[in-house]
């Protein structure tokens, strides 16, 4: 029962890789025509989700023939590297974001760019639930940080829902940068919360 699991959360971390890399290409091309921010962060952290996905795809692949001491290392090493993709993503969005706040730079409104968010928050959360279920029912605490950044994912496209949608609607061209910076928190808080829990256990 629990290789079976474990095959899942293979599979589930090849849809992860294969629509992040779709929904980066989409966003950031989108975020580039707008001169959002936002949607452009929004981009690269669906990159950050993908090198998540392949940190799992490495850390399922081959866990047939690992010894429980080779699992265990395994494991621990991808919950690191899953917490780092965190501060990768928060380092890029609080620069772009202190930068468009600095030289009061205005997106275009994008009505692309909600559709996008729009339609990853219908994707995300489901992929979320089924990371959470299958890492809980194999003890995967390297699955269950994966599943953090989905969710993670999933506040983002709350975020830039909002950003986008207050320009559109009232010109507020700052919420688009404010919104950024709200991410980085985010991002900084769970990639610390990962990194620390990943301690504790050494």
């Amino acid at each position: 029962m629990t290789l079976n699991y474990k095959k899942k959360a293979l599979v589930l971390s090849y849809i992860t890789v294969i629509y992040n890399i779709l929904e980066g290409v989409v966003s950031i091309t989108a975020g580039y025509f707008a001169g959002s921010i936002a949607l452009a962060g929004f981009g690269l952290d669906s990159f950050v989700e993908s090198l998540s996905g392949m940190i799992m795809i490495r850390r399922f692949t081959g866990h047939e023939t690992m010894s429980e001491d080779e699992e265990k290392l395994a494991e621990n090493k991808a919950v690191r590297y899953i917490g780092y993709t965190f501060f990768i993503f928060a380092a890029y969005v609080l620069y772009e974001s202190a930068t468009k706040l600095y030289f009061h730079e205005k997106p275009e409104p994008s009505l692309f760019g909600i559709g996008i968010a729009i339609v990853s928050l219908i994707t995300m959360p489901v992929l979320y639930y089924q990371k959470l279920d299958t890492a809980r029912k194999i003890g995967s605490k390297s699955l269950i940080a994966d599943a953090k950044e989905t969710l993670a994912c999933t506040m983002l496209s709350v975020s830039l829902l909002a950003g986008l949608g207050f320009n559109l609607l009232f010109g507020w061209w700052w919420a688009d940068p404010l919104t950024g910076l709200i991410i980085v928190y985010f991002l900084v808080r769970e990639g610390f919360e990962i990194i620390g829990d990943d301690d504790d256990d050494d």
